[in-house]
């Protein structure tokens, strides 16, 4: 174990502090990797780095990695390296960027932190060394969310390993991983999913890229498929409906789904030459875009349940018998859309926002400007209580009223870089900064 800073600050005072009810953010973008949660009075619309904050927590080291929830219990990663460099520089790197193989010592981390506290109850070095391959500029040595089922946190590192931790941070299990060659040396970023007895990775790469699915109890491979695709950031999704379960993967070249045995289902053709954002269903239909914006194809598609083979759409198309509707160009380079109160909202990394009918794909509206000089946007967006949020890498949240109209009705800045995709507890907001974690709430 390595020794850690924790400056824990309370900020304000009169927060709801007692007993709280049960509710879980499990993994990236929460139930469903939806992004949105019921509204509670708590949960706040503004704030800045004073207002609204019930607790400030330092982070060791550097991590884009989201927190995940379980009870009261908030679990997180990191990466402990060199000390001494600052936040990387915000914005579009148009390739090359990326930090060469550092040779001093890194630390692999977690932790487990109060959620009405803020104090870190709890931290686990999972791994000591020099790196193996290199990073983007922006990219981090802890940028995969873990996911947890209540009972463990399962926490990945592509080119390291995964790890199998209990709540009280006790590694039960670990499957260490060979590192792999990334596209322009940018790094891994795809966490892991999870649904009953199976974890599910995708790892695509410029070797051999493949999706593996483990047993959560063991760690023991129970299959693996290789793909036909290069380099890709998205996360794999478990779309569960009526007729079946499937895993979905966004690639390079293709959308495909697989049963839980690792059998390929449908692929769908027509995707960016870059694949981040992650696929999410919502009243009965699957979601899946990618948005590189130096690609001809920005795709949004929605598709139906159902489909099998080939469902890629002909020339001139927007549809088919199991694509209900797509955008040839409106898809984004970073942020996952998020569905809410029946429309899509999609955020376009250099701070536009759309507007479209989630069954139909109507627009409702075009780009719209979130502000000027309001910077790029990487992490996703997420709604409550009528609004969607919007946080750029400069620290600043833009919130837009949710409806017809585009309008913004809140700027809460808290004046720190900001990468990470927020999490949603109960009546709390939880946002990490390149330095810090925050849980925001409402004065009651």
């Amino acid at each position: 174990m390595i020794s850690r800073r924790n400056c824990l600050k309370v900020i304000s005072s009169g927060f709801f502090a007692g007993k709280l009810s049960s509710f879980t953010w499990p993994q990236f973008r929460g139930p469903g990797a939806l992004g949105i949660v019921p509204d509670n009075p708590g949960l706040p619309i503004s704030w800045d780095s004073t207002e609204n904050i019930v607790w400030k927590t330092d982070v060791p080291g550097k991590g884009w990695s989201s927190p995940v929830v379980w009870n009261e219990r908030i679990y997180l990663t990191s990466n402990i390296g060199p000390t001494g460099k600052g936040e990387p520089p915000a914005g579009f790197y148009e390739g090359g960027e990326f930090q060469p193989i550092t040779e001093k010592t890194h630390h692999w981390m977690a932790y487990g932190i109060n959620f009405i506290s803020g104090q870190i109850e709890w931290e686990t070095e999972l791994h000591r060394g020099i790196p193996k391959t290199p990073r983007h500029r922006k990219n981090s040595y802890a940028s995969e969310t873990p996911v947890t089922d209540g009972d463990h946190i399962y926490v990945h590192f592509g080119d390291l390993a995964t790890y199998c931790l209990d709540m009280t941070g006790k590694v039960a299990w670990s499957v260490p991983w060979k590192p792999v060659e990334t596209r322009w040396g940018y790094g891994t970023a795809s966490s892991p999913a999870l649904h009953e007895n199976q974890l599910y990775i995708t790892n695509d790469n410029e070797g051999q890229s493949y999706t593996v699915a483990i047993d959560k109890q063991t760690g023991k491979e129970i299959w693996k498929v290789d793909r036909d695709e290069p380099t890709t950031w998205s996360t794999p999704f478990v779309w569960t409906h009526a007729d079946r379960t499937e895993i979905i993967t966004a690639g390079r070249k293709k959308i495909r789904s697989y049963d839980p045995n690792g059998r390929l289902l449908w692929e769908l053709s027509g995707m960016s030459s870059l694949s981040i954002p992650t696929p999410f269903a919502s009243d009965g239909l699957l979601y899946v875009t990618s948005g590189y914006h130096g690609s001809q194809e920005r795709p949004i598609y929605a598709i139906r349940p159902g489909a099998s083979g080939d469902i890629t759409l002909k020339s001139g198309e927007t549809s088919n018998e199991y694509i209900s509707w797509s955008v040839p160009q409106g898809g984004p380079y970073h942020p996952s859309p998020v569905v809410y109160e029946g429309l899509h909202y999609t955020l376009l990394d250099r701070g536009f926002l759309t507007c479209h009918d989630a069954r139909t794909g109507k627009q409702i509206y075009g780009k719209q400007r979130i502000a000027l000089g309001s910077g790029n946007f990487t992490s996703s967006p997420w709604a409550y209580k009528g609004h969607i949020f919007c946080l750029s890498e400069a620290g600043d949240c833009y919130v837009i009223e949710a409806g017809p109209n585009f309008k913004v009705v809140e700027k809460n800045s808290l004046g720190e870089m900001c990468m990470a995709t927020p999490a949603i507890a109960d009546s709390s907001l939880l946002i990490r900064t390149y330095s810090n974690l925050y849980r925001l709430s409402n004065r009651l």
